[in-house]
């Protein structure tokens, strides 16, 4: 049976974007321009790592505890570089708002294969269309870069929401932005339970986008007409 829907939400990260190099590359290239030496394994030891905890600290960018998403971005950076060795203050803030800004451009993202052509499609066909992201407040900017904004009626990010997923009030503010029901509307990710398991709670449909080759282990079972290979697999499962 077709899928009777008007709205299409999708995840960012590694679902229509993802980083050209990994953040220890990244970081460690900004550095060496800037006269320091610094390991790029070393770097995303430690970012993985600080990351990590400032997420457990100030979930969803210090949302609520009076952090900004910037000042939460630099504070990870710079620890991230003190970790890995690098204590000149002065350096530090200079790297952590070099990156932050570079973050912001498509020379550190790119656009996924298919993903430009599967939203035109999706477009086309007279879908409804909006982000709905753990991100902050640069999303805009990013998919502004990267050609893809014009694609969809709203972005709403975590930071802007208040809500990170899984939590389904992000999903019910998408809903209203979108016009749209639960069961009118379909979200598209890369993360079980963020994406596919929190879309689903919130009684939309899902799709997991989950890449051919990208060892999935003894992960939680898909039904397979909801797993896509590509993003150019969703056409077939949502064409009306």
């Amino acid at each position: 049976a077709m899928l009777r829907l008007r709205l299409l939400t999708w995840d960012v990260k590694d679902t229509l974007l993802r980083l050209r190099q990994p953040v220890g590359q990244s970081y460690a290239a900004e550095a060496r321009a800037q006269g320091l030496q610094v390991q790029p394994e070393a770097l995303g030891r430690a970012f993985r790592e600080v990351y990590g905890a400032q997420s457990r600290r100030f979930p969803n960018y210090g949302h609520g505890q009076g952090l900004s998403s910037r000042q939460w971005w630099l504070d990870v950076v710079k620890e991230s570089f003190r970790l890995s060795g690098v204590q000149d203050e002065a350096a530090l803030t200079k790297l952590a708002e070099k990156l932050y800004r570079d973050y912001c451009s498509s020379h550190t993202w790119e656009v996924l294969p298919g993903a430009a052509e599967t939203l035109s499609r999706c477009r086309q066909l007279g879908f409804r269309m909006g982000v709905v992201s753990n991100f902050d407040s640069r999303l805009e900017v990013i998919l502004s870069q990267c050609n893809l904004r014009h694609h969809f009626e709203f972005v709403l990010t975590s930071e802007a929401a208040g809500f990170a997923k899984p939590d389904g009030r992000i999903f019910e503010q998408a809903l209203r932005l979108g016009g749209a029901r639960p069961e009118q509307a379909a979200h598209i990710g890369d993360d079980y339970s963020r994406d596919y398991r929190a879309a689903r709670a919130a009684g939309m449909h899902s799709f997991l986008l989950r890449p051919a080759g990208h060892g999935q282990g003894p992960g939680p079972e898909v039904p397979p007409e909801h797993v896509l290979p590509t993003l150019s697999h969703l056409l077939a499962r949502i064409e009306r």
